[in-house]
């Protein structure tokens, strides 16, 4: 679906132009278009296959979708996809960002997410005066946008992680610890997924060789990717600290299980001793002298309930019991 087509021209907008007459702003040398589409058909991506002169390749990509986060060269124009990740109803959706980019035209097309980019448009529009560099601006400000979107589902997952360290000195909340913190390694690992190899793909755009388009504008692709090493570092952070807290949730389980197995060895011992006395005065053989003592029995059950009261004692001041 198309979303919006518009032509700028020393940075300012000139108008919204239909589709056909895209490849006329084109041609054009101080002018470029800027296109936005949503979850577009193969057909609409062959028109503007045709319209920019986009490389088949790329048009492959973005009609297959779900690509890994890259930056690849097509002669004089640049391919990029990005990840966009969204947290819904305590679910991540994953979506996907192809910007095709030339010296006159930005063609962005987005799949699977519901964040769009009028905002970003809006911002460009606002400062002519950096619009005016031109198309690799706008592709910094798609990527800004995109990466500046990971940073609340970042706090999302530190927020998670700290409640889930609040419990877990809990006693008997340790399964229900460890299924959280997994649920968590899990998002935290998709959204690395998306950062780690657009960190080092958008290191194509500033410093060393850099492609003629985005020659201008290499301090915002810094800026950019100074934002996602941080990121990165955070969730780096984030995944050790899961990895401990799980350690020490399986910590706390076997300490339980010790405690149940003590409480059982404990208890164990008491009865081993009222069934040995039990076995004892059990054997009733004729030559036994407590068969004939008149306070045989109840001495009997005063020794083993005694012996097994002196147990019990220890037992809790050992704290077994």
């Amino acid at each position: 679906m198309l979303i919006n087509c518009v032509a700028y021209q020393d940075g300012r907008k000139l108008a919204d132009v239909p589709v056909a007459d895209i490849s006329d702003y084109v041609s054009r040398p101080d002018a470029f278009v800027w296109v936005a589409l949503r979850d577009a058909l193969p057909e609409e991506l062959a028109v503007m296959q045709e319209e920019f002169g986009l490389h088949e390749l790329a048009v492959e990509d973005a009609q297959r979708g779900h690509q890994r986060p890259k930056i690849e060269e097509y002669g004089d124009s640049l391919f990029v996809v990005v990840k966009t990740v969204e947290l819904l109803d305590d679910e991540l959706q994953v979506g996907e960002v192809d910007v095709f980019v030339g010296k006159n035209y930005v063609l962005s097309s987005r799949q699977n997410s519901s964040q769009g980019f009028l905002g970003v448009r809006a911002r460009a529009e606002r400062e002519p005066e950096l619009l005016r560099q031109g198309s690799s601006f706008v592709l910094y400000a798609l990527m800004d946008a995109v990466v500046d979107r990971y940073f609340p589902v970042v706090d999302a997952f530190e927020s998670e992680l700290e409640q889930i360290e609040e419990r877990i000195f809990i006693q008997g909340s340790q399964r229900a610890n460890i299924e959280r913190l997994y649920d968590l390694k899990r998002k935290v690992m998709t959204l690395r997924h998306a950062v780690a190899p657009l960190l080092d793909a958008i290191g194509k755009l500033h410093g060393g060789r850099v492609p003629a388009i985005c020659a201008n504008t290499q301090e915002y692709f810094r800026d950019v990717h100074d934002h996602l090493h941080r990121i990165n570092g955070t969730l780096d952070t984030m995944r050790d600290t899961i990895g401990t807290a799980i350690q020490v949730n399986l910590s706390m389980v076997a300490l339980e299980e010790g405690e149940v197995n003590k409480r059982l060895a404990a208890w164990a011992a008491i009865f081993a001793v009222l069934t040995a006395f039990a076995g004892i005065w059990g054997m009733n053989f004729k030559s036994m002298p407590e068969l004939d003592w008149r306070f045989g029995y109840p001495l009997a059950l005063a020794t083993m309930f005694g012996t097994s009261f002196y147990l019990y004692r220890r037992f809790r001041r050992a704290g077994w019991l």
